[in-house]
Protein backbone atom coordinates (compact mmCIF):
# COMPACT_ATOMS: atom_id res chain seq x y z
CA UNK A 1 0.00 0.00 0.00
CA UNK A 2 1.18 3.45 -0.84
CA UNK A 3 -0.39 6.20 1.24
CA UNK A 4 0.19 9.35 3.27
CA UNK A 5 -1.31 11.45 6.04
CA UNK A 6 -4.36 10.25 7.95
CA UNK A 7 -4.70 7.14 5.82
CA UNK A 8 -1.44 5.65 7.13
CA UNK A 9 -3.10 4.55 10.37
CA UNK A 10 -6.01 3.00 8.45
CA UNK A 11 -3.57 1.24 6.13
CA UNK A 12 -1.71 -0.23 9.10
CA UNK A 13 -5.04 -1.42 10.58
CA UNK A 14 -5.94 -3.03 7.26
CA UNK A 15 -2.52 -4.71 7.03
CA UNK A 16 -3.00 -6.15 10.52
CA UNK A 17 -6.47 -7.44 9.62
CA UNK A 18 -5.20 -9.00 6.40
CA UNK A 19 -2.30 -10.69 8.17
CA UNK A 20 -4.93 -12.79 9.95
CA UNK A 21 -6.10 -13.93 6.51
CA UNK A 22 -2.57 -14.84 5.42
CA UNK A 23 -2.11 -11.73 3.26
CA UNK A 24 1.14 -9.85 3.88
CA UNK A 25 0.68 -6.16 3.04
CA UNK A 26 3.52 -3.68 3.08
CA UNK A 27 2.72 -0.03 3.88
CA UNK A 28 4.71 2.85 2.39
CA UNK A 29 4.16 6.11 4.27
CA UNK A 30 4.90 8.97 1.87
CA UNK A 31 6.04 11.55 4.40
CA UNK A 32 6.66 14.05 1.63
CA UNK A 33 4.75 14.43 -1.61
CA UNK A 34 7.23 16.86 -3.15
CA UNK A 35 9.73 15.41 -3.46
CA UNK A 36 8.06 11.99 -3.50
CA UNK A 37 10.10 8.90 -2.69
CA UNK A 38 9.69 7.28 -6.11
CA UNK A 39 12.53 4.87 -5.41
CA UNK A 40 10.73 3.41 -2.35
CA UNK A 41 7.51 3.06 -4.36
CA UNK A 42 9.18 1.35 -7.31
CA UNK A 43 11.29 -0.93 -5.08
CA UNK A 44 8.24 -2.10 -3.13
CA UNK A 45 6.04 -2.63 -6.16
CA UNK A 46 8.91 -4.28 -8.04
CA UNK A 47 9.31 -6.73 -5.16
CA UNK A 48 5.61 -7.44 -4.49
CA UNK A 49 4.38 -7.09 -8.11
CA UNK A 50 1.23 -5.33 -6.80
CA UNK A 51 0.21 -1.81 -5.79
CA UNK A 52 -2.71 -0.40 -3.84
CA UNK A 53 -2.72 3.38 -3.59
CA UNK A 54 -4.77 4.94 -0.78
CA UNK A 55 -5.72 8.58 -0.36
CA UNK A 56 -8.60 10.71 0.91
CA UNK A 57 -8.93 12.84 -2.21
CA UNK A 58 -11.32 12.08 -5.02
CA UNK A 59 -10.30 9.37 -7.46
CA UNK A 60 -10.27 11.53 -10.59
CA UNK A 61 -7.20 13.70 -10.93
CA UNK A 62 -5.84 12.81 -7.49
CA UNK A 63 -2.28 12.02 -6.44
CA UNK A 64 -3.12 8.32 -6.72
CA UNK A 65 -3.47 8.71 -10.49
CA UNK A 66 0.04 10.20 -10.66
CA UNK A 67 1.50 7.39 -8.57
CA UNK A 68 -0.35 4.82 -10.67
CA UNK A 69 1.06 6.41 -13.82
CA UNK A 70 4.60 6.25 -12.38
CA UNK A 71 4.18 2.56 -11.56
CA UNK A 72 2.69 1.71 -14.95
CA UNK A 73 5.38 3.63 -16.85
CA UNK A 74 8.23 1.97 -14.95
CA UNK A 75 6.94 -1.51 -14.05
CA UNK A 76 4.02 -2.36 -16.36
CA UNK A 77 5.35 -5.73 -17.55
CA UNK A 78 6.23 -6.81 -14.02
CA UNK A 79 2.82 -6.34 -12.36
CA UNK A 80 0.78 -9.38 -11.30
CA UNK A 81 -2.44 -7.34 -11.26
CA UNK A 82 -3.59 -3.83 -12.18
CA UNK A 83 -2.86 -0.99 -9.79
CA UNK A 84 -5.79 -0.52 -7.37
CA UNK A 85 -6.75 2.92 -6.05
CA UNK A 86 -8.75 3.26 -2.83
CA UNK A 87 -9.99 6.84 -2.75
CA UNK A 88 -12.87 9.08 -1.89
CA UNK A 89 -15.71 9.16 -4.43
CA UNK A 90 -15.78 11.76 -7.21
CA UNK A 91 -17.98 14.14 -5.25
CA UNK A 92 -17.38 17.12 -2.98
CA UNK A 93 -16.66 16.14 0.62
CA UNK A 94 -19.96 16.48 2.51
CA UNK A 95 -20.17 18.76 5.53
CA UNK A 96 -22.57 16.65 7.64
CA UNK A 97 -20.62 14.27 9.89
CA UNK A 98 -22.75 11.24 8.99
CA UNK A 99 -22.22 11.81 5.27
CA UNK A 100 -18.53 12.60 5.68
CA UNK A 101 -18.06 9.25 7.45
CA UNK A 102 -19.45 7.52 4.34
CA UNK A 103 -17.06 9.50 2.10
CA UNK A 104 -13.83 8.98 4.05
CA UNK A 105 -11.73 5.94 3.23
CA UNK A 106 -11.27 3.62 6.23
CA UNK A 107 -9.47 0.38 7.09
CA UNK A 108 -12.31 -1.78 5.74
CA UNK A 109 -12.18 -0.02 2.37
CA UNK A 110 -8.43 -0.46 2.24
CA UNK A 111 -8.60 -4.15 3.16
CA UNK A 112 -11.09 -4.70 0.34
CA UNK A 113 -8.74 -2.93 -2.08
CA UNK A 114 -5.92 -5.26 -1.05
CA UNK A 115 -8.14 -8.30 -1.50
CA UNK A 116 -8.97 -7.06 -4.99
CA UNK A 117 -5.25 -6.70 -5.81
CA UNK A 118 -4.38 -10.25 -4.71
CA UNK A 119 -7.22 -12.01 -6.55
Amino acid sequence: MITYGREVSFALQAAEELAGEGINAEVIDLRSLVPMDEEAILNSVGRTKRAVIVHQAVRRGGLGAEISCLINEQLFGELSSPVVRVTGPNTPIPYAAELEAKFVVDAADIAEGIRQAVK
